[in-house]
């Protein structure tokens, strides 16, 4: 059976570490409203989707319940690899939530130069990405998600390119 949107709220709403009422404060809302919406009593209203994901560090797609995708571009399609966009998100046990959208041009020229990202150094749940392998990919025409882990710990690392 597939998960409602309530379930996923709920889901998403304490893998964040939140509380109803600090889900309720940062929305301007009640937290009945909350409640009534994790128990699919009733929905949230369209205009708040986006800072409900935001809020979680998901896509609206993720929080409506929609698989991302990776996609593959044949080679006509395809979009120069300097216009598209290297987006990493991290939810860590610890309560840490790390966002980091970068050009992949830019990640490029870090890679080829052998120079460390600096958004990224440092950042144990990163260290071990091979950003070499990522931009290949992306030159074979992979787009989407392309990482998606859960550690043992509970950490969880996405990376998209867009």
């Amino acid at each position: 059976m597939s998960e409602s949107l309530g379930q996923r709220l709920q889901r998403f709403r304490k893998r964040a570490n939140l509380t109803q009422e600090e889900v309720a404060t940062k929305l301007n809302i009640t937290p009945q409203a909350i409640s009534k919406w994790e128990n699919d009593v009733s929905a949230p209203d369209i205009s708040l989707l986006g800072e409900i994901a935001d809020m979680f560090g998901v896509t609206v797609d993720e929080l409506l319940g929609r698989q991302p995708q990776t996609i593959y571009l044949p080679e006509g399609p395809r979009k120069p690899i300097d216009s598209l966009m290297l987006k990493i998100k991290v939810l860590s046990t610890d309560g840490d939530k790390v966002n980091v959208n970068l050009p992949l041009a830019l990640v490029k020229v870090f890679t080829q130069s052998g120079m460390e990202i600096p958004q990224i150094n440092g950042n144990d749940a990163l260290k071990n990405i091979d950003f070499n392998q990522i931009l290949s990919l992306c030159e074979q025409g992979l787009l989407g998600k392309l990482v998606d882990v859960q550690s043992a710990d509970g950490d969880i690392v996405e990376i998209w390119v867009e």
